[in-house]
Formats: C-alpha cells, structure tokens, sequence
C-alpha cells in the first residue's frame, strides 16, 4: 500500500510530495522547499521513515515547484522525471528568480524525459502519464489506477484550474486535456494537487465552474 505525505512549502503555499511504500522506497515530488527550516522539515521526515528516495518527479518546472529541485539532486543523487517541453521553463530558473528578488543558480541535474503513456513503475505499482499543457507546456499528471489518485500538479485543483496566463499558457489547452484525459477516469479518483486540498474527479466534473 502506497503512502502519500504532502509538505506546503515556500512563499506560493506549493504542495510538495513524498509517495513510498512499505519497503521504504520513495519518490520525491515537486520538491518546493525554500528556506532552510523548510528543507530540514523534509529532509527530516526522510530520515526518520528511513526512505530511500528513488526517482525525483516533476509535474512542471514553474520556480515554486522546483526551489529544492538542487537540494534534492544534491543530497540523493537520483534521476529527475519531466516533460521535454518543460526543459525551457527549468532553464528560465535564474530568470524567474529575479523577478521574486532571488539571486538563483542554473540547475544542474540528471534530466529524464518522459511522454504521454509513459509508465513508471514504483515495486510493481503502476504510475500512467499524462500530458495535459496548458498550465506549462510540459504539465504532466501522474496516475495511480490500482489505488485509484493522482499527482495533478497545477493542472487541477479543488474547484479551479492551474494559470495559463503565464509562459506558453494555453487556457483551451487546459480545459480540452482535463475533459479528455482526466475527466474520464473513475470519478473516485483522489487528486493531489499543486496547491490546496486534496479533491476528486467526480467533484471536480460536477462543480467545478470552469467545466460547467
């Protein structure tokens, strides 16, 4: 059985994810840790669950999401999941950081790409990808079927959608991938966003104002 601890993190309230199992092997999601209490609120629970963080996983590379993105290639020396056509917003890192007043450095990372209907497989439980841009052009959600939830990113949120006035946006992007690839899946489906509360497809098909 998969466990799933979020961690609110860095000055956009960016929910962070840690997914392991019972034989403590994790994969570190969004790693938006900022400050140093913050890293160390993490690096803590890591350690104390003695997890072996196995994979990195980036549902996009917008900057709240990846503020610990070197921290955690740093420290655990393991790949970093993402969409190709999400390469060019990782590499607006420094851009994006003086326009928050931050003086960053280029990350340097071992960059996997991964597509649509990739798989990746985390000791025999099935992830599914997902790219749904819009968002970002590299968005991407990840699919738990057997246990029924979702990593959305900013792609959904309770009662909302992710920006698409930002860096390559697409608001009918969004909403298109969202009804066909999200919204077809079991409405019990829980879905842990970028931002905010956990919801479900089925609420979100049914209230969600933007899919009225």
């Amino acid at each position: 059985m998969l466990q799933i601890q979020g961690f609110v993190f860095n000055f956009a309230s960016e929910n962070t994810y840690i997914l392991y199992n019972g034989n403590k092997n994790a994969w570190l999601i969004d790693p938006g840790n900022m400050s140093e209490q913050e890293t160390k609120v993490i690096g803590d629970f890591i350690e104390e669950n003695q997890l072996k963080i196995e994979k990195i996983l980036l549902t996009h590379a917008h900057i709240d999401h990846v503020l610990g993105l070197q921290w955690a290639s740093d420290t655990f020396k393991v790949p970093v999941y993402m969409h190709q056509e999400d390469q060019e917003v990782l590499d607006m890192f420094q851009i994006s950081g003086m326009r928050f007043g931050m003086n960053l450095d280029h990350i340097h990372a071992d960059i996997r790409y991964i597509s649509e209907n990739d798989e990746l497989d985390l000791d025999g439980e099935k992830f599914k990808i997902y790219h749904v841009p819009g968002h970002s052009p590299g968005s991407v959600v990840y699919h738990n079927e057997d246990q029924k939830f979702m990593i959305s990113g900013d792609v959904l949120f309770e009662g909302s959608i992710g920006r698409t006035d930002l860096f390559k946006g697409n608001y009918e992007q969004l909403i298109e991938g969202t009804k066909t690839k999200l919204f077809i899946l079991d409405p019990e489906t829980k879905v842990f966003s970028g931002h905010g509360n956990p919801t479900t497809i089925g609420f979100e098909k049914e209230y969600n104002p933007f899919f009225r």
